[in-house]
């Protein structure tokens, strides 16, 4: 095949310019290897003997696509379509989604979730909390995430907010014997700070299904980002906390009363008052199984 041959042949030359077409949008400005302009323009004698030789060994359909890889182009200063949180948060739900239908063991959804590739967007966790107490328990309360001290002992609520909600337990007849213990997120995120409305989405899939394995006869959302989340609502905790609500997990209905962080009860004391009204209406409930 001559020079002529190749650069009259319209599918040739409008795949080329299509590529080229494809790079401009795209952002890219350089070109490493053969000059893109000398490949696909009208003078471009050296570009013709290159595609000659190939011509001979592959044939004409197997030179183009050497050309076409033998183009490397590296968009230096190209700006990369940004995915969203929003998006990427859709995504990685519907990825746990899928895993954690799978597990049918609290074992096998541990192991699901120390796994799960979101793990990547939490770099300061060293251990994952998944959870504490008695599995079998009638009451499951969701915390929002780990601390410092949880990530380093793997387990949730053991820092100071936790030694508060032990007491908290204790006033009404209650320990981790008896009381179940999780968080909405396993991972502690950078700095302790809370979940954002993203993370929480991701791992939603996971919790509900942890509820559904534990089916506890009744739980607490413990913190805003757990009541916001497990009862589908933008309500802030101050309005939202003391009203109970029903929380559907899969196959499993659980009532569920949403109250204060123990770390927002240490920093506002006033606060106290109202969370232990919240103990007291679950502490009617839990006194009515027996």
């Amino acid at each position: 095949m001559t020079e002529t041959d190749l650069h009259s042949s319209a599918d040739f030359r409008e795949a080329g310019l299509a590529l080229l077409r494809w790079y401009a949008d795209a952002g890219v400005d350089e070109a490493i290897g053969l000059d893109a302009a000398a490949l696909y323009g009208a003078d471009a004698p050296e570009t013709a003997q290159v595609l000659q030789m190939q011509q001979s060994q592959t044939g004409a359909q197997s030179a183009s696509q050497t050309v076409s890889k033998s183009v490397s182009l590296r968009p230096r200063n190209a700006k990369v379509p940004e995915i969203s949180a929003e998006e990427e948060a859709a995504t990685l739900t519907v990825s746990a989604t899928a895993v954690a239908a799978k597990c049918a063991t609290l074992a096998e959804l541990r192991e699901a979730m120390e796994g799960f590739e979101a793990k990547s967007h939490f770099p300061a966790a060293r251990n994952i909390v998944f959870a504490d107490g008695n599995p079998e328990a009638p009451l499951m309360l969701i915390g929002e995430a780990p601390g410092e001290q949880e990530d380093r002992e793997g387990k949730p609520f053991v820092g100071r907010s936790g030694q508060l909600l032990d007491r908290m337990l204790a006033a009404i007849g209650r320990d981790r014997t008896n009381t179940y213990i999780t968080n909405i997120l396993p991972w502690r995120p950078m700095g302790n700070r809370t979940p954002t409305p993203q993370e929480a989405l991701i791992f939603q899939p996971f919790v509900l299904r942890h509820i559904e394995l534990v089916s506890p006869k009744f739980a607490m959302a413990v913190g805003g980002t757990s009541g916001k989340l497990l009862l589908n609502t933008t309500t802030g905790i101050t309005r939202l906390r003391g009203n109970w609500g029903e929380l559907q997990a899969g196959n499993v209905s659980v009532p569920i009363l949403p109250t204060f962080h123990p770390a927002y009860l240490l920093r506002n004391s006033l606060a106290k008052r109202e969370a232990w009204a919240d103990l007291l209406s679950m502490k009617q409930c839990l006194s009515e199984l027996d």
